[in-house]
């Protein structure tokens, strides 16, 4: 079957190079010719682990090609993915390839849209005379793992009212499901709020580990022990119970507020909801607090910062607490350094004139009166903590993320300050 995939920006990008990975052929279309040209050579404009490796393979296999004509995935594919990053004009975007495609056509919405739109959009299909299938697929796909995320997922939810639809994609997803990955067939309604909902509950969970972590500094318990001992239970798991995560990532912040607006506009109080928002919103203030506690002032200080993106094995900086850090420093008067090893060039276009962005995690700590661990980058840890100690001015370490050796590097000599480790 020959696939088409809607949209060449973050998630049309991962989804047409894994699907063709599963060894079906796939045509990804965007309007930008510039984009479709670089993503072709597997030139990317953000960074996700392993996916130009992905679409290299693909490309040179002749399963994974780019086009500017929208006829061409219109009219010569069995499914067409529609996968772009922004849901504004989605209705538009399905009517208007529902007026060429193949009457058995499917048409598959990954991108996150608020709940009732397949069912608006199906029943403008109907009204139009177009016989094609909609299927509304929510795909939980985490920025910097999103390739394992997708070929790996916990489980895959389909939201149609079409059976014949429903064996497309059954199709489409054998590879997957063989290895044992449940899929659930639902309605459109259930399959646009399990995304919204799984992001919130994930928030949930992070806010309620980093308010015990503020409880274990009062109490003189280690916030990471008791995330271990409480993950070992199999009713709550140990994914996102980390002290110092925080959420983030590219969809993420607008799942959250479309879950709150739908439960305001039916007169439904998400009380739990509203209190991971404030808490996840409230996490770079704590992080301040904590960091400023240690030093008698931060006016004129110098700080540098390991880590810009929100999380390690990607450039995203959306929900990035080291941006909201270096923020917050710079308005009470200290100069920040700072590294990333792929993030910069997004954190430049927020903090250009700002922030001193450095070519390593040494320049960023030469010279600074503390240095903070903002994003878990595993090269972190392999630093050399001895030169670290020389060419800082001051030996303070704040550990945002809990990843580093505490024992070590007190032994050492350093003061180091991590989330609820007293």
């Amino acid at each position: 079957m020959n696939l088409g995939v809607y949209g060449s920006g973050y998630l049309g990008t991962v989804v047409s190079a894994c699907l063709a990975d599963l060894g079906m052929p796939v045509t990804c279309y965007d309007a930008d010719t510039s984009l479709v040209m670089e993503n072709a050579q597997g030139t990317l404009r953000f960074h996700e682990k392993n996916l130009k490796e992905i679409i290299r393979r693909n490309v040179r296999a002749d399963r994974l090609m780019y086009t500017t004509e929208i006829e061409t995935i219109a009219r010569r594919t069995g499914a067409i993915f529609i996968a772009e990053d922004d849901a504004s004009d989605i209705d538009t975007v399905v009517l208007d390839l529902a007026a060429v495609a193949a009457p058995q056509a499917v048409f598959v919405i990954v991108t996150p849209t608020p709940v009732g739109t397949a069912r608006k959009i199906e029943e403008e299909m109907r009204r139009r005379g177009y016989k094609q299938h909609v299927v509304t697929q929510p795909m939980f796909l985490t920025d910097g793992c999103a390739v394992e995320d997708f070929n790996w997922p916990d489980r895959l939810v389909l939201g149609t009212t079409s059976n014949d639809a429903v064996d497309v994609l059954k199709q489409i997803y054998r590879p997957i499901v063989m290895r044992g990955v449940p899929l659930i067939v639902t309605s459109h309604e259930t399959a646009e709020l399990v995304r919204e909902a799984s992001t919130a509950f994930v928030a949930t969970k992070m806010s309620f580990i980093n308010e015990l972590a503020s409880l274990c500094d009062h109490v003189q318990a280690d916030a990471t022990d008791l995330a271990l001992a409480m993950g070992l239970d199999k009713k709550i798991g140990p994914r996102c119970l980390q002290p110092g995560a925080r959420i983030g990532g590219t969809f993420v912040e607008n799942e959250m507020n479309a879950l709150a607006l739908l439960a305001e506009q039916f007169g439904v109080s998400l009380k739990v909801l509203s209190a991971a928002r404030e808490v996840n919103h409230g996490f770079s203030d704590h992080i301040m607090e904590k960091l400023t506690s240690v030093m008698p002032t931060v006016v004129g200080r110098e700080v540098g910062i390991l880590g810009l993106a929100f999380k390690p094995n990607t450039n995203c900086i959306a929900g990035s607490v080291s941006l909201s850090l270096a923020r917050g420093l710079i308005s009470k008067g200290a100069r920040v350094r700072a590294y990333d090893p792929v993030a910069i060039p997004e954190a430049q276009r927020e903090l250009n004139d700002v922030v001193h962005f450095c070519q390593n995690a040494y320049e960023a700590a030469e010279g600074s009166d503390a240095l903070v661990v903002g994003t878990s980058w595993p090269e972190f840890r392999a630093l050399d903590w001895q030169r670290m100690k020389r060419i800082l001015k001051n030996p303070v370490i704040f550990d945002t993320k809990n990843m580093l050796d505490a024992p070590r590097l007190r032994t050492m000599g350093f003061r180091y300050v991590g989330i609820g480790r007293s």
